[in-house]
């Protein structure tokens, strides 16, 4: 296995938490019918998404595959 990085514990954390915060956010744009917040919604799921990606190319490749 690849060398994990320093903060690994904290990252792992951070990446369940957003994909779980995703995942409810998900779940609230379907539920509403306001276009200001469907777009509000949007640009969050956006925003925690590149975080996701950043975390994911901190970590070995495939690392985080095998939670999903």
């Amino acid at each position: 296995m690849s060398k994990l990085p320093k903060k690994f514990p904290e990252y792992s954390i951070l990446y369940k938490t957003l994909n779980k915060k995703i995942q409810d956010l998900k779940y609230a744009k379907i539920q509403t019918q306001d276009k200001f917040t469907i777009n509000k919604i949007q640009s969050n799921i956006e925003k925690y998404q590149k975080e996701i990606d950043r975390i994911k190319s901190i970590f070995p490749e495939n690392f985080f595959d095998k939670d999903s």
